[in-house]
């Protein structure tokens, strides 16, 4: 379980990361912090302030719950839960607003040299006819139900007589 629980803790991170890559990336370029700035405004579009605090929200609840994953916390289940349903506030909105944006399809991929567009991330979605944005949500269910089978305390069965130590 300890493996399962490292492997979570990596896998939220690195979603984490990804998310929060818009404004971390001017950052590690040596950029001043008015360039990150100026960079998740134009990735937020005209969402604004809310936006903007459910973006910061989520990335912060997911840290919270990758921290507590770490420790062993089963309160580790609602950070998670509670930074999925601001990305997934996050996400609707940016998909209705902007139909579709950077954060969830990621820019589509230069064509290859045969001539044929090379496949871009949200192209697996349209091949199989579901939106992107509800591929991500469905993993993001899946590994939060995963957080919550690896975060479960197990109770032993105390034989009558026996102390609790």
């Amino acid at each position: 379980m300890k493996i399962l629980r490292a492997l979570l803790l990596l896998a939220v991170l690195a979603y984490a990361g990804w998310l929060a890559w818009p404004a971390l990336s001017p950052l590690l370029e040596g950029a001043d912090p008015a360039a990150a700035v100026t960079r998740m405004g134009a990735e937020m579009g005209s969402g604004g302030t809310l936006t903007a605090a459910l973006w910061i929200g989520a990335v912060v609840l997911y840290l919270i719950a990758a921290v507590l994953l770490g420790a062993g916390n089963p309160r580790a289940v609602v950070a998670y839960f509670l930074g999925f349903l601001a990305d997934a506030a996050l996400r609707l909105a940016l998909d209705r607003g902007q139909g579709g944006s950077e954060m969830t399809t990621r820019s589509a991929s230069p064509s290859m040299g045969d001539g044929g567009p090379a496949a871009a991330p949200g192209d697996l979605g349209a091949s199989l006819g579901v939106d992107p944005v509800w591929l991500v949500l469905g993993g993001l269910i899946v590994l939060g139900l995963l957080i919550f089978a690896a975060t479960r305390r197990r109770r032993r069965a105390r034989t009558p007589g026996q102390l609790a130590i």
